[in-house]
């Protein structure tokens, strides 16, 4: 069994499936009490920074991410395959190097720009976290948003981290003209559990005050229960639903736990380093959702899986939603104030 590394979410770099030659450390070697693995960034020079998807399965067919790789850490992160395409690999590489789009404000204004795009919402987060540590730094979310704000182009945000507070006074004026929408991942409300879970992000309370926040100031916010871990965390439905609905959330969702490639040998090394006696228990109910897998790749089907667990998940999760009033769906944006700066517009527009 391999050690869990302090503040990491991965305690190992597994193959990458492209390479099929990978280092391995010995255990033997391993300092139990040295120094946690730092955090490297690399400049990304990518030409483009919006990307379109044709799944049924998201709520948005265009979406815009300005980091690879997620310093947050989430043992059970869908996204982690990702960096294996980048030569890397999905374990701890993934949340210790992380490329960032410098240039990401640039061309979201060159691309929004231009009279191919047609105005359509925008998602950020569609792989990885926006509002990471780094970008408290290096505040490329927030300029993306300004050049959204100015374009008044809609946007819906997904993210782990109360970071995105800081940004209200941009998300209430695109609010202003119906175009944004935040959503806070809630997976569970106990602290230690989050701490080794998504050891980088935001703390459940933090999240919580972030959509108070938000909502307070007049931008659209919802929960996200995702993902729900059967035999872990759905027993937190209702009383994640209740913390959320008390801070002023508008409308709720959530997705059973996803586990593509090798995030299955993560989010396995990860219980057994902390749920041991509860590993065959969580991965049996999740075989059972996923016709006898640990992962699902039909659409309709991979977000909340299929049988009896499912839908025990989903009955108790939309009882809860209806007691609690959480009556209205995600909020449908509007593209009808979109403009590009300096345009010339009808008198009737």
């Amino acid at each position: 069994m391999t050690e869990s590394v302090r503040g990491r979410g991965a305690s190992y770099n597994p193959g990458n499936r492209f390479i099929p030659l990978h280092y391995e450390v010995d255990p033997a070697r391993i300092d139990p009490d040295g120094p946690a693995p730092a955090t490297h960034f690399y400049r990304d020079r990518t030409r483009s920074i919006i990307t379109s998807n044709d799944s049924p399965d998201v709520g948005f067919t265009h979406s815009i991410n300005v980091y690879r790789g997620c310093e947050h850490g989430c043992s059970y992160c869908y996204a982690r395959p990702y960096h294996e395409y980048l030569g890397m690999s999905s374990g701890l590489d993934f949340e210790t190097k992380i490329l960032v789009k410098e240039n990401a404000p640039e061309l979201l204004r060159r691309e929004l720009t231009s009279p191919k795009w047609q105005p359509t919402t925008l998602g950020m987060s569609g792989v990885t976290d926006p509002y990471q540590p780094i970008e408290r730094k290096l505040q490329l979310t927030r300029q993306c948003l300004e050049v959204l704000a100015e374009f008044r182009n809609p946007v819906g945000i997904v993210t782990k981290n109360r970071l995105v507070e800081r940004d209200v006074d941009v998300l209430r004026s695109l609010a202003s003209y119906n175009a944004a929408a935040v959503i806070l991942s809630i997976t569970t409300l106990d602290g230690e559990l989050a701490r080794i879970m998504e050891p980088r992000a935001t703390q459940p309370s933090g999240r919580l005050e972030a959509i108070n926040a938000l909502t307070k100031a007049g931008v659209p916010t919802g929960v996200f229960v995702a993902p729900i871990i059967p035999g872990l965390n759905e027993h937190e439905i209702p009383a994640i639903l209740q913390a959320a609905r008390d801070a002023g959330a508008d409308f709720a969702g959530f997705t059973i736990l996803r586990l593509p490639m090798s995030v299955g040998d993560i989010f396995t090394a990860w219980l057994d380093q902390y749920f041991p006696d509860r590993k065959e228990k969580i991965l049996g109910r999740v075989r059972e959702l996923r016709d006898g897998r640990l992962n699902e790749v039909r659409f309709h089907r991979r977000m909340k899986g299929e049988g009896y667990w499912s839908e025990a998940i989903g009955d108790l999760f939309r009882l809860h939603k209806k007691r609690l009033g959480f009556t209205s769906p995600a909020p449908k944006l509007s593209t009808e104030s979109f403009r590009r700066p300096g345009e010339q517009r009808s008198l009737f527009e």
